[in-house]
């Protein structure tokens, strides 16, 4: 009994002071790696210990034998907060730009197609013309400024506009072929009025209508969009970084310093669980984002267009030429039932001499051919458009493909900056596991804020989603929305519901036989109506045409000018 009451003493001394060797051992660790880490990020070395000191002072890392004070664990938890916020920013630079970028380009490109086509016309027109011209040059100035307040978010009717814009042409023209009598302003108020009764210019302003809405619609929803994805993307961006965040942050990326590791990564798989907890609310944007992206390629399809400028140019003057020539040709039953709706008319006292300016329009419209194309300012200025066009085509093309790259931004985005940067170690064995190097164990959660709720390493509230990300996600709602109206060519905020499927207008453009299914690609499926206001025009059992696209607008503004050019003569 004696022998083995010693040896067990002699074992609990041996215990005690190997104990005490290690511990002293411990104590005597140097901190001169953490010390110059610590420096490298713009921190005093003052009151930073030589040695590990007793760690009970800490409130995140492990309160063993440590390299950190109090106040350098306050420091550190800062800096974690600064680091996961720039790495949020910069990881998101790429597609945040995006928007900014291609927005700027896409309006500036669309813009300056409006304002070559202006210019060049009105110079053309008032070097041609001269006076009748500059008489009636109000009609097309007012028609470009009203396109113009539209495309930049003005409170303009476009349907009603274009209404108005023919409405006056008639008035016009219906003076100048009529110049031997006096009309007073009720007197062409009248004529107005019966305007979608005489159809002067006979289908083509139902259909140039449906043409340049459309177009304008499509252009004016997609560069809303651009604008609203930048704004969206710029304030998801800037992380509202709760404390529990700060404090998995400041474990995962700074512990390892106080431990006497400061060159040790995070384990990847630890590094997800810290990503998908404090960036859980962004992830809940991933579902609304990714249908917004989808209905802006859509809507990026109807702007890019099937055709080139040159194959739409030669059909769009054929067409204003019609209307043209039909009121022309009808000129003297659209005065008579005129006159038997308005009145008959005082004579202006000038007598039949006045027939001279009418002869105005006794050319008939005919398109130039290839050879007979104008060498002149409006000849150079219809190539500046082409090549305006083709620019802006590129450009469509481009932000299409950085749209695709980002969709399931969101839901990626805790991977992404997990994997890039060279933020974590993936030998799982050679890691900072959350307490000491080693692998790490705990499953990685699935992403969004409900799934939170098991995080092993951020304790997040499921009940409290970020406001902030709540309006943003309602903000994309509308906007895809408005979208999906576009594709359509329905203005969401001027709808007629008068003149459904007529094609005329702000809708569709469809007749009757006209099938309007197209399922929407996307997180969901919704079902919306496609475009297809050239179907009714195509021969059963032929290909249809594809639906129209921006050159149509060019041409749609430039060749009614071109067509009273020739009429003018």
């Amino acid at each position: 009994m004696c022998a083995m009451w010693r040896l067990q003493v002699a074992l609990c001394t041996l215990s005690v002071l190997l104990s005490i060797s290690c511990g002293g051992e411990s104590k005597a660790r140097s901190c001169s790696e953490v010390r110059q880490a610590y420096n490298a990020k713009g921190f005093s070395l003052v009151n930073v210990p030589l040695q590990e000191i007793s760690g009970e002072h800490l409130r995140v890392c492990p309160q063993g034998y440590t390299c950190c004070t109090f106040e350098m664990e306050d420091k550190l938890n800062q800096q974690s907060k600064v680091e996961f916020e720039n790495l949020v920013e910069e990881t998101s630079h790429n597609m945040r730009t995006t928007f900014v970028s291609r927005h700027k380009k896409f309006d500036e490109f669309f813009l300056e197609l409006l304002d070559n086509s202006e210019k060049s016309l009105n110079s053309m027109f008032t070097r041609t013309y001269g006076k009748l011209y500059m008489q009636n040059s109000e009609v097309f100035q007012d028609l470009f400024t009203e396109l113009k307040r539209y495309y930049t978010g003005g409170n303009v009717n476009l349907e009603e506009m274009l209404n108005d814009f023919w409405s006056r042409l008639l008035e016009r023209m219906f003076k100048l072929l009529n110049s031997q009598y006096h009309f007073t302003d009720d007197y062409l108020e009248c004529i107005s009025k019966y305007t979608d009764q005489l159809k002067p210019f006979g289908d083509v302003p139902r259909k140039l209508k449906a043409q340049v809405t459309r177009a304008f619609i499509a252009a004016r929803t997609f560069v809303q969009g651009l604008m609203v994805g930048r704004e969206v993307a710029n304030r998801v961006a800037k992380v509202n970084v709760v404390p529990a965040c700060i404090r998995a942050l400041t474990k995962m990326l700074y512990c390892p310093y106080c431990r006497g590791m400061p060159g040790l990564k995070p384990c990847h798989n630890y590094c997800h669980n810290v990503m998908r907890g404090c960036l859980a609310n962004q992830a809940d944007l991933d579902a609304e984002w990714n249908l917004f992206i989808d209905a802006m390629l859509l809507v990026a399809d109807r702007l890019e267009g099937p055709f080139n400028i040159e194959a739409v140019i030669e059909p769009i003057d054929v067409k204003i030429s019609e209307a043209i020539m039909t009121m022309q040709d009808n000129s003297m039953q659209v005065s008579a039932k005129v006159f038997q709706g308005c009145g008959q008319p005082k004579p202006s006292g000038m007598g039949r001499s006045a027939r001279g300016i009418s002869d105005v329009f006794s050319a008939r419209f005919r398109p130039y051919t290839p050879e007979e194309r104008p060498t002149t300012a409006a000849g150079t200025s219809l190539d500046r458009l082409r090549v305006v066009w083709r620019t802006m085509q590129h450009s469509v093309i481009d932000i299409k493909e950085k749209l695709k790259e980002s969709k399931r931004f969101w839901s990626n985005l805790p991977g992404d900056i997990c994997t890039k940067g060279e933020l974590t170690e993936f030998d799982e064995e050679q890691c900072w596991n959350s307490h000491t190097k080693g692998r790490y164990f705990p499953e990685v959660v699935k992403e969004g804020l409900t799934n939170q709720l098991n995080n092993p390493e951020v304790d997040v509230d499921i009940t409290r989603p970020d406001t902030l990300i709540r309006q943003q996600i309602m903000a994309l709602r509308v906007m895809t929305n408005k979208l999906k109206n576009a594709y359509n060519g329905n203005d969401i905020y001027f709808q007629d519901s008068s003149d459904e499927g007529s094609g005329s207008g702000s809708g569709s453009g469809c007749s009757d036989g006209c099938t309007t299914e197209f399922v929407f690609v996307g997180t969901e499926s919704p079902v919306i109506g496609a475009d297809r206001s050239d179907e009714r025009a195509a021969a059963p059992g032929k290909s249809l045409s594809p639906g129209p696209s921006l050159l149509l607008v060019m041409a749609a503004l430039t060749l009614p000018l071109v067509a009273l050019q020739t009429q003018w003569r």
